[in-house]
């Protein structure tokens, strides 16, 4: 009896050992498809080299956290954006105004056009409320359930680039031609500058039409009347700088 106990003890043993020894192989392999899998992973920079480059550097706005390139720190300045905070661990691992570091993820130049370019419903502005600059408005006009059209009038001869803070890339409107942005959601911040460094004057006159309002671009005869921003505030007041 005692050398059938020890036999049936002894087949029980060197079935559990068996099956240790077969599960083993299958663990370092699992995790090596683990670590493959989180190291072809792609992590996208947040604050590509091409926003620090010209004619982007004055055009697009970066993220919240990116170090301001020139257009983000003048309206920083003029109190149409929040103060830009201090990068983020991601983003200064990544390298701020560099590319991605995984091989194969390029950082994508914004794309300019001149077509009717209408927000997406989804679209988010800024992390931060922007601040509400301390001027006389110089229009007011009656939003529609807190929505706006804004028709863009370029009475000049030169090419001016704007761009909806938050809701499109920077786009062209040729000279001598206009352009209707629809449903923007105040409050909302519109930039503006001509492609050939010329001076903007800028006429925000109410439309007959309810919650709509025309902008109209002309040559400015000297640096003081130039602007380059409109803000449309909650309460239909409308800001220039």
């Amino acid at each position: 009896m005692k050398s059938q106990n020890f036999r049936k003890s002894a087949e029980l043993l060197g079935a559990v050992f068996g099956g240790l020894l077969i599960s083993l192989p299958a663990i370092p392999q699992a995790l090596a498809q683990q670590s493959v899998t989180q190291q072809s992973t792609p992590k996208v920079n947040p604050c590509p080299r091409i926003f620090y480059e010209e004619p982007y550097n004055n055009q697009v706005v970066v993220s919240q956290g990116c170090p301001p390139n020139a257009l983000t720190q003048r309206l920083a300045a003029q109190g149409l954006l929040p103060v830009p905070a201090t990068p983020s661990q991601e983003q200064t691992t990544l390298g701020v105004g560099g590319e991605a570091s995984e091989p194969g993820v390029r950082s994508q130049r914004p794309v300019s056009g001149d077509q009717t370019q209408q927000p997406s419903p989804g679209a988010v502005s800024t992390d931060q409320p922007l601040l509400q600059p301390r001027q006389t408005p110089s229009a007011t006009i009656a939003l529609a359930n807190g929505k706006v059209n804004v028709r863009l009038v370029n009475d000049t001869a030169a090419n001016v680039t704007f761009q909806v803070i938050g809701d499109t890339a920077p786009r062209s409107l040729q000279g001598k031609s206009y352009v209707t942005l629809q449903g923007l959601q105040a409050p909302v911040t519109v930039t503006f500058e001509r492609e050939d460094g010329g001076q903007l004057t800028v006429t925000p006159q109410p439309s007959s039409e309810s919650g709509s309002l025309e902008v109209r671009f002309n040559e400015a005869t000297n640096a003081t009347q130039g602007r380059s921003a409109m803000r449309i505030e909650p309460n239909g007041s409308v800001f220039l700088n």
